[in-house]
């Protein structure tokens, strides 16, 4: 009967850290559709939207590390409960925004309490769930919701949009927070390591600015046609990161633990994480602007025609532990890379237009993130399990952090070698799809005609070369995947008693 309650109790906290994994990941896509009324309304700049856009994603990368330790150290639902308030709050604020700035400082501290949010949610339910089978569940359910919410997002966003003004994008998290606030102090457990040290600001500050500086300068370098800003943040940022892990490796108790690293199948699961969201956020870019862009759909309708992407990982996460129950885990991971590495083939057999167009992209794009569902489910079940649950908020900020990287590095060097591409096939007439465009409006009909007919020929030999290289990461993966050693399992003793742990 008491077992009984625990799982209870235990699913129905599942359902309270839901709300945080699902708003996270739709703040960071939801405001693409609202950027442009927005933009008009507050009169903001180029740059100043770039910033908009941009402030909120960077922050939660920059300071996810720290909060996945700092949740160790004061406790994880302590700093669920701070980064929920806080995130409410914020949310009103960047709602009725009244200038450019005003909205750039509220996405930037909006940033600042989504990054307690993910870490904090992925410890609790390795604390909450000590069954390796409902863990699987559990993380699977976690990681769907973080898939889903990326994909709906923008879909979200233009329901918003049709009916009510752009600041009801920022609104949707308050009573979803308002819910984590009243029943996470009942049905969520408290636990802080026993491991808890002074947390340095110095090491905050450089695990921060190592981090931004590397994404600022893997982000700009797809955009600058002057490398120069780019490489020179890329070269401090390592600087920086160097000097943080040097600092880190003399730390009794360091703000991020390195030598969890010495694991292989937690460094191996690491690694496939990050190239896996590398292959999925360059064809994400190439996808997107093939389809507004050459297959002439609305941004609205490109949202809702990319969704099969977010919502085929989804799908692939949630069978993730049906899988694992009837073959090795490494075996269904390497298997769903595989199946990655066909549907990114697909996309290579796509044409600049006709009938077979759209639902061979449609298809290739579900096939491909269905595929990733057993790693993301799974590889992170594997990362947190392979570690004592003291240390599963470290764990858990490494594992968000090398996401946000493979994103931006998906969306900078893919996106890099589509632009070369792009460049060849254009003889070096045009620089990009979005110029040829704007360039047609003003030539001739006939000119205007062939200038597209080219233009739209040669971005999609780019997306074919863009598939073809994310089919060698899905399969060089799968490889990789195969060679793991099982991971060490946690112990039932090292596992604190859910309802030993407080509330």
């Amino acid at each position: 009967m008491l077992s009984d309650l625990r799982a209870r109790r235990a699913w129905l906290g599942l359902v309270v850290l839901m709300l945080p994994t699902l708003l996270v990941a739709m703040d960071m896509t939801a405001l693409l559709l609202a950027l442009p009324r927005l933009s008009a309304d507050l009169g903001a700049t180029g740059v100043q939207q770039l910033w908009i856009s941009d402030s909120y994603g960077l922050m939660v990368a920059g300071l996810v590390i720290t909060m996945g330790t700092l949740g160790d150290r004061i406790g994880r639902r302590r700093l669920l409960m701070i980064g929920g308030a806080a995130f409410a709050v914020l949310s009103v604020v960047a709602a009725f925004a009244v200038s450019p700035l005003m909205l750039i400082v509220a996405r930037a501290l909006l940033g600042v309490a989504g990054a307690t949010l993910a870490p904090s949610t992925l410890a609790l339910i390795t604390q909450m769930f000590r069954d390796e089978r409902r863990r699987g569940q559990a993380i699977a359910i976690w990681a769907t919701c973080q898939f889903t919410g990326g994909a709906l997002g923008p879909v979200l966003a233009g329901f918003l949009l049709q009916c009510f003004w752009w600041g009801s994008v920022f609104l949707v998290a308050v009573p979803a927070m308002a819910v984590l606030l009243l029943a996470g102090p009942v049905l969520l457990p408290e636990f802080r390591s026993d491991r808890a040290g002074r947390l340095d600001l110095a090491d905050v500050g450089l695990s921060l600015v190592a981090v931004l500086l590397m994404i600022y300068g893997i982000k700009q370098l797809a955009v600058d046609s002057v490398p120069v800003v780019p490489a020179l943040a890329l070269v401090v940022g390592a600087a920086t990161g160097s000097l943080f892990v040097r600092r880190q490796l003399r730390r009794e108790t360091p703000l991020l633990d390195l030598g969890l690293l010495r694991n292989r199948p937690f460094t191996a699961v690491l690694v496939a994480l990050v190239f896996a969201g590398l292959a999925m956020a360059g064809t994400g870019l190439l996808v997107t602007q093939y389809l507004q862009s050459v297959l002439g759909f609305s941004p609205v309708a490109s949202a809702v025609l990319f969704a099969p992407m977010g919502l085929g990982v989804a799908v692939g996460t949630m069978a993730a532990p049906a899988l694992a129950r009837r073959m090795k885990q490494t075996t269904a991971i390497a298997g769903g890379l595989a199946g990655s590495a066909l549907g990114s083939l697909l996309l290579v057999g796509v044409g600049p237009g006709g009938a077979s167009a759209l639902p061979l992209v449609m298809t290739g794009i579900a096939v491909l993130a269905l595929g990733t569902g057993p790693l993301f489910a799974l590889g992170t079940g594997l990362v947190v399990g392979s570690v004592p649950p003291a240390r599963a908020g470290s764990a858990a900020s490494m594992s968000e952090t090398g996401n946000y990287f493979g994103g931006s590095l998906g969306f900078a060097l893919l996106g890099l070698v589509a632009a070369v591409v792009y460049r060849s096939r254009m003889d070096g007439t045009s620089d990009s799809l979005a110029g040829a465009v704007a360039a047609s409006r003003h030539l001739p009909t006939g000119q205007a005609a062939e200038l597209l007919h080219t233009a739209r020929a040669a971005f999609t030999t780019s997306l074919h070369v863009t598939g073809l290289a994310a089919a060698v990461i899905f399969t060089g993966l799968a490889v990789l995947t195969l060679t793991m050693r099982p991971a060490a399992r946690t112990t039932p003793a090292a596992a604190p008693d859910y309802e030993a742990s407080g509330v």
